[in-house]
């Protein structure tokens, strides 16, 4: 079919959101209110003092991923943890959860930054119980091409013939990060019900099936073509450009979307927004449950109720590469 062409390039503005963070946000926004089936895209920053503290979800999954520092999470199911560099959190908040994600300083860095996407739930799985699954860094299967000027992190889908390790999300979604070096090119190729765009974290030069594309923009595409093609256009010694490549199945149905809350029509909106307030039809818990992490993160909270201690981590990475030449 050829490749791809540019639907619409949208400039990430910053805002602020959360309390004292600050995001760049590029789908949830007026020049892109959502691009099926994906509600909000937000490249955020949080300083020590910031975060995100108790709030609800339902209706929708989210996908996060920590790109510097640490996030510390935490939901009223019981579910908590610690999201180092790399790391990604696949969460469905279904028929509705309360959770935390605060901000962990570690090696002194106290800008933490990452990526955390909204995807709307098929209507049949809209009340389903809320899940996490985490997806650490060393579990990421990596694509090395093009004598190293293209890497790919195939963190759901397949590129260059490499498969993710699991499928992650109820709503089929493929996700790639890709360094790309001065001169190189990466290619991939998409199936023709996926929505795809393309959001640039770091560099200027990138040239994307003919669109410039400069950081902190988000590209997004027509479903004319079954390949998308991106290039370095930098000079030798000039900078690498990272990007994120992201797809999900277009979903045949309605949603009204009010903030954190996902549903069939307004009428389910209202209905679930005062189920949260009262407590109830999915949001008992929120009544009863205190959050371990909204007034901050402690050292002694990483190392023994959020099972974050790195010696720990290392050792668990090690068990994961002995398998893996094993099989």
């Amino acid at each position: 079919m050829g490749l791809r062409s540019a639907l619409k390039l949208v400039n990430a503005r910053q805002q602020a959101e959360g309390v004292g963070a600050r995001v760049r946000r590029s789908i949830g926004t007026s020049e892109m209110r959502s691009f099926n089936p994906f509600l909000m895209l937000d490249h955020f920053n949080i300083g020590a003092d910031a975060g995100f503290p108790e709030h609800g979800h339902s209706g929708q999954e989210t996908i996060t991923l920590v790109l510097k520092g640490a996030v510390a999470h935490e939901d009223f199911t019981g579910s908590k943890g610690i999201l180092y560099p790399g790391d990604l959190q696949f969460m469905t908040a279904g028929k509705g959860v309360v959770h935390s994600e605060m901000p962990v300083a570690i090696n002194g860095e106290n800008n933490i930054s990452g990526m955390q996407l909204w995807v709307d739930l098929p209507k049949k799985l809209r009340k389903t119980e809320p899940r996490y699954r985490d997806l650490r860094s060393y579990e990421i299967p990596e694509v090395v091409e093009q004598d190293g000027k293209v890497k790919v992190k195939v963190i759901s889908g397949n590129s260059y013939g490499v498969e993710s390790a699991h499928d992650l999300a109820y709503t089929p979604v493929q996700y790639y990060y890709v360094t790309l070096k001065p001169d190189g090119t990466f290619s991939q190729k998409v199936p023709e019900d996926y929505n795809f765009f393309l959001y640039v974290l770091e560099g200027d030069d990138l040239v994307v099936n003919e669109t410039a594309v400069p950081a902190h923009s988000n590209l997004f595409f027509k479903r004319d073509g079954d390949e998308i093609r991106a290039t370095n256009t930098a000079q030798a010694g000039g900078k690498d450009i990272e990007f994120v490549l992201i797809g999900g199945q277009v979903l045949d149905q309605d949603s009204v979307h009010y903030g954190p809350f996902v549903a069939d029509s307004e009428k389910d909106i209202y209905e679930t927004y005062t189920d949260f307030q009262y407590g109830r039809n999915g949001f008992e818990q929120r009544k009863t449950w205190e959050s371990l992490i909204s007034n901050g993160v402690t050292k002694d909270m990483v190392e023994n109720q959020l099972n974050g201690n790195l010696e720990k981590r290392k050792e668990a990475e090690r068990k994961f590469l002995e398998r893996k030449v094993e099989k």
